[in-house]
């Protein structure tokens, strides 16, 4: 019966409440924006819900932060440190790493087509590959930032990155204050596929539990 499969998936996803509220919310301001058909938000949230699971992409954030010699080699060859971490599949043939900083916002985004580095940020999100964030992504980045509720700094510079089908990036997202001798376990659940994407920050740690 549906109604009870939904039941018993929230059972398990019952600590992701708060983020699935969020989820919803900001799916709602997305569809208003064009960026989403109405019709494709069910199988997003559910495959948001299903699919949320841990992904290899945070792990790999919080290894940055709390590991000064692989920062220094995801920066210099992003493919090769994560291969280097032995628990992936191939990574596409060229991923690029590119930090965010005070002075420097990241974002992704693919004008062409729908390149991903999907063995490190999962499945892309629907409006990855629509064509208002494609374009506006490129014209106005703060614009769709600031759709995302994301408010910079004015003297943070927003630098877009065209994926292609030979060049993969992932951005590393400035690590959170307040986690000082966190565990990379612990770091890695503030990671967000928004977050490694540029559309979106780390979660807030006094959020956590």
């Amino acid at each position: 019966m549906a109604g009870h499969d939904h039941d018993h998936d929230h059972e398990h996803g019952s600590e992701l409440s708060e983020t699935q509220l969020r989820v919803r919310a900001l799916e709602t301001v997305l569809t208003e924006k064009g960026y989403i058909d109405p019709t494709a938000l069910d199988a997003i949230i559910e495959a948001y819900e299903t699919k949320i699971g841990p992904r290899n992409g945070s792990v790999v954030v919080a290894k940055a932060w709390t590991d000064p010699a692989f920062k220094k080699a995801l920066l210099e060859d992003a493919t090769k440190a994560v291969a280097s971490m032995g628990h992936m599949s191939r990574v596409g043939d060229h991923l690029v790493a590119v930090e965010n900083t005070p002075n420097r916002h990241n974002m992704i985004v693919c004008t062409l087509c729908s390149c991903y580095p999907w063995e490190v940020l999962g499945l892309p999100p629907v409006w990855y590959k629509s064509a208002p964030y494609r374009s506006r992504a490129v014209k106005d980045p703060r614009g769709v930032l600031s759709d995302f509720g994301i408010a910079l700094p004015k003297d943070t510079e927003v630098r877009v990155w065209d994926s292609t089908a030979e060049t993969r990036f992932i951005v590393l997202p400035m690590r959170p204050a307040g986690t000082k001798g966190w565990s990379e376990k612990k770091l890695a659940d503030l990671v967000t596929r928004d977050s490694m994407i540029g559309t979106g920050l780390p979660l807030n740690p006094a959020e956590m539990k």
